[in-house]
């Protein structure tokens, strides 16, 4: 029989990055898919007949919703008896990893994609640090996602156990077919170019954490120095983590700055392509995909100092680097990106070659298959 493995995530949307990776998955293993309900897990059931399971999960703090969530985790995983149980996302890796422990699963896996408390302060960094801590304690294995993750959970105490970087980070890896300047995407770009005008791109949450506050600032005093657009790509979260009324302002008045919403497959290439520079001054992260994708559609890339940016890009190599929340130093670099033509191409001849050495898809997928057959012989 083939061994069962449960991969779990809070939300159902953080199984996209999967959908390349479960064919080999179910090749060796008997993979079931655990999350809260969500129409991207009924959509891997019908489209590769693994098997989902639903449990409502909070992504913030509810005692009272999270303990429901966990007696559910501990029926299903006495009912499948699994080999292990893999966690992502912070609810599910603290929930699952309990439960796990609990119900006796042999292997526990947890993945840090990022981590929140960093950034935090006061009692809810301390809430924040102890949930990791009591992940990492209920698991038998952790994987920081990234070398800067893997620094700041040893640096702050959250566990003493071994971890390991799988490859040189990241769990989902770049479909290099798919991102690059193929004629139909280009011929889409087209039409979003707008001659004699600069174009930045940013693909993310709108949200303060992303830094769009600073990016909004930045763009308007740049207004006023050369001729140049900012593209915002992706949703809003204006109920969990706002951006300031001023960068709404700018955003809703400000000609160069175009908020065009979520987009996905091709469109969301051409959008890659319309632009000359990737700009992501988040806060925090754990190795951000955009910032992967960006450069594998040949942008050099403006980034903050954090975790996984740092990891992607090489200051002057692929992309410039600068402090997080720092609106002028943003601004002088989106200005020189602008300005210095030779840096720039420069920077852009580098970067796809950059993320395919590092970050393909199938060479990120099989260290994860690999990592998985280690860990499994070990119980046997």
């Amino acid at each position: 029989m083939k061994p069962k493995i449960i991969r779990a995530c809070t939300i159902s949307l953080s199984f996209i990055f999967m959908e390349s990776l479960l064919a080999k998955l179910q090749k060796k293993y008997e993979v079931i898919l655990l999350s809260s309900p969500g129409p991207e897990l009924d959509e891997m059931e019908r489209k590769y007949g693994v098997q989902g399971k639903r449990v409502p999960m909070e992504r913030h703090i509810s005692p009272i919703h999270d303990a429901v969530s966990l007696w559910h985790l501990i029926r299903t995983f006495i009912k499948e008896r699994p080999t292990m149980v893999h966690s992502m996302t912070p609810k599910a890796g603290l929930l699952c990893m309990i439960a796990a422990r609990l119900t006796r699963v042999p292997v526990r896996v947890h993945t840090f994609t990022g981590l929140v408390f960093p950034t935090a302060t006061g009692l809810k960094r301390k809430i924040l640090m102890l949930t990791d801590a009591i992940t990492c304690a209920c698991a038998t294995h952790v994987i920081p996602e990234g070398k800067g993750v893997m620094m700041d959970l040893q640096n702050n105490g959250i566990t003493k156990k071994p971890m390991k970087v799988l490859g040189y980070g990241n769990v989902k890896g770049i479909d290099l077919t798919h991102y690059s300047r193929r004629p139909e995407v280009m011929e889409l770009a087209q039409k979003l170019k707008k001659e004699g005008v600069f174009t930045f791109v940013f693909v993310g949450r709108i949200a303060k954490d992303k830094g769009i506050n600073e990016l909004c600032k930045a763009m308007s005093k740049l207004s006023g120095f050369a001729p140049a657009r900012l593209l915002l790509v992706g949703w809003n979260e204006d109920s969990q983590d706002p951006i300031s009324q001023e960068a709404k302002d700018l955003i809703a008045n400000n000609a160069a700055i175009e908020y065009v919403g979520p987009k996905y497959g091709d469109e969301l290439l051409t959008y890659y392509a319309a632009a000359d520079s990737y700009v992501f001054p988040s806060y925090r992260e754990g190795f951000p995909n955009t910032v992967l994708e960006a450069g594998a559609m040949g942008l050099p890339c403006i980034v903050t100092d954090i975790n996984g940016s740092r990891e992607i890009i090489v200051e002057g190599e692929n992309g410039v680097i600068i402090p997080p929340r720092d609106e002028e130093a943003l601004f002088q670099a989106m200005l020189e990106m602008i300005r210095n033509k030779q840096n720039r191409e420069y920077m852009a001849g580098k970067a796809r070659d950059m993320i395919a050495s590092r970050f393909e898809e199938s060479f990120v997928q099989n260290c994860l298959m690999e990592f998985y057959e280690d860990i499994l012989k070990l119980n046997k």
